[in-house]
């Protein structure tokens, strides 16, 4: 019997390979997906994390070549608040419905200690509004507006010394959480020599105290290279401007200043580029599966763990929720 288990074990994890008489037509499966998936349209959610007036909303409105109405906010907030905003996007077929949340006050307090603890909360209420749905026993998961978080833009200010405790502290209690890009905020501020040099010691205190951001994913052949590329460039700095002024014979996305021009989508001045082209062209899918099969299943699998739940019984055996024999003698009793 032991020897007969075995086999049809192997069987199952080596299913015969065989070769078709003629066509079939499930080759157009993936067709399949990707018409369900622009039909159905996708969502895909940003925080933005950092002090008042450090470029977010210039940032998210250069990223998206959008303007997006955004409140101002005042620098004496008693508290952190977040505010989310959705917007419908369309570009060519492809309907996009981005939230971008912003962290209202952040770093403005002088007792510091807890701001970072509204993020957390926040965080932790979609996942919690989710798993809230998953558990119904009518469930619309299918029209449910998911309004987890896809990508933590950690916004980080352009001192070219160190981190700021509050910084540490704050990505220390999102990184098991959500996916962390850290950026070097308004970089024209700093001088190359200085911002490598910054570059490398963020790198080297988050490493230190443990904190772990996003890796671009290299495990597929097609974006391996440009992905492992890229890491190397973290944290990215970056300059955000919807003006444009004219360089040579064309219209660029610019800051102007007495002593030059700083162009948003010139790679030798910034990194722009580089994140807008990682983050939506090339990683945004990858976002949104790293938020639903680790962060989320994480949450899920401690909040299930306190509500009881196992995935053994006692006895070592895998638990069902179909009723045994006598379960349903019992419950047909006592509908008699």
């Amino acid at each position: 019997m032991a020897a007969f288990d075995e086999v049809r074990q192997l069987k199952k994890e080596h299913p015969r390979s065989l070769t078709m008489c003629g066509h079939v037509g499930f080759e157009s499966l993936p067709d399949q997906l990707v018409d369900r998936s622009i039909q159905q349209g996708f969502c895909f959610n940003i925080l933005c994390v950092g002090e008042t007036g450090i470029g977010k909303s210039t940032l998210i409105n250069t990223l998206f070549n959008t303007n997006f109405e955004e409140l101002e906010s005042s620098h004496f907030c008693p508290c952190v608040r977040l505010r989310a905003q959705t917007y419908e996007l369309q570009e060519s077929n492809v309907r996009l419905k981005l939230t971008v949340v912003n962290t209202v006050g952040f770093g403005d307090q002088i007792n510091k200690e807890e701001s970072y603890q509204p993020i957390v909360d926040y965080i932790d209420d979609q996942f919690e509004a989710y798993l809230q749905e998953e558990l119904k026993i009518k469930r619309a998961l299918f029209n449910y507006h998911d309004s987890r978080i896809h990508v933590c833009l950690y916004f980080i200010a352009p001192t070219g010394h160190s981190l700021r405790t509050l910084d540490l502290l704050t990505m220390k209690s999102l990184d098991s959480k959500v996916n962390i890009i850290p950026l070097i905020a308004k970089a024209d501020t700093i001088s190359k020599s200085e911002l490598q040099k910054f570059k490398m010691k963020l790198m080297s205190e988050l490493v230190i105290n443990g904190v772990q951001i996003y890796q671009f994913p290299t495990d597929d052949d097609t974006t391996a290279k440009i992905n492992g590329a890229m890491n190397g460039h973290l944290p990215f700095a970056v300059v955000g401007s919807m003006d444009e002024i004219q360089v040579g014979n064309k219209m660029v996305k610019a800051r102007q200043y007495p002593w030059g021009i700083v162009q948003v989508e010139n790679e030798n001045h910034c990194d722009f580029v580089k994140l807008r082209e990682m983050l939506i062209c090339t990683n945004m899918e990858d976002l949104r599966e790293q938020t639903h099969a680790r962060h989320y299943e994480l949450y899920r699998r401690c909040k299930l763990e306190e509500m009881g739940f196992a995935d053994v019984g006692p006895e070592n055996k895998p638990l069902s929720f179909r009723p045994n024999s006598s379960t349903l003698k019992e419950s047909t009793r006592k509908r008699e």
